[in-house]
């Protein structure tokens, strides 16, 4: 179980003995982080129609039947394999509510252990730019957005996504890591690229990206 804390280590094995106290902690203290992660690669068709509460939720359930099988095999820590449940939860609403509407092949990417929902160029410029505008700055932010989305959809999509689960899933270098198959080195150059790109995009508007930090 390496990477996990000691503290998860513990409950881990205090779970795998049938303690439902155990469980119920582990599983409350990553959705937070689980959360962000449905909301930033949830569809926006789906947006309003389903609650990420309810996807993490059946995430939840699924690790409870599953916990056995991953303590005999935990070739991931513990919230990588939640974060991995909870996305194909998501890939799997995706299929059903939008059948033939999804995006195509671009809408989901390979990841470690299959496929799940890409965060899109468009989700990205939402969180990046943030949603509290006064009126007398909305049409400059809605071209700075438009902009944003120009640099996200021109990166790698490597790039791309490595900045998504580094600044908003806020996920480790090694979790990175381990979640694209790429070593620690190479997430940080491409964490520290996509940010160059949209430094370059934003350094002369107002406001620019202050919050993203390599």
């Amino acid at each position: 179980m390496t990477g996990d804390s000691d503290a998860t280590n513990q409950l881990l094995e205090q779970a795998a003995r049938g303690d439902p106290v155990a469980l119920g902690t582990l599983l409350a203290r990553h959705g937070e982080r689980l959360r962000r992660m449905v909301a930033l690669r949830m569809d926006r068709r789906l947006q309003g129609r389903i609650d990420p509460s309810d996807v993490i939720q059946e995430a939840y359930l699924e690790a409870s039947v599953r916990l056995a099988e991953y303590l005999r095999n935990p070739s991931m820590p513990f919230f990588l394999w939640l974060r991995f449940l909870t996305g194909q939860k998501l890939v799997t609403l995706h299929r059903h509510h939008l059948g033939v509407q999804m995006r195509g092949a671009g809408q989901e990417v390979a990841f470690c252990r299959g496929p799940l929902p890409e965060a899109s160029s468009a989700a990205l410029a939402a969180q990046l730019l943030g949603h509290d505008t006064r009126p007398s700055e909305a049409a400059i932010r809605a071209e700075l957005k438009i902009r944003v989305q120009e640099a996200l959809d021109r990166m790698d999509p490597l790039d791309r996504e490595v900045l998504a689960l580094r600044h908003f899933e806020q996920l480790s270098r090694a979790e990175i890591a381990q979640v694209l198959v790429i070593s620690e080195a190479a997430a940080g150059k491409r964490y520290i690229r996509a940010l160059e790109r949209l430094k370059g995009v934003l350094g002369r508007s107002p406001g620019g990206l202050g919050g993203l930090r390599p």
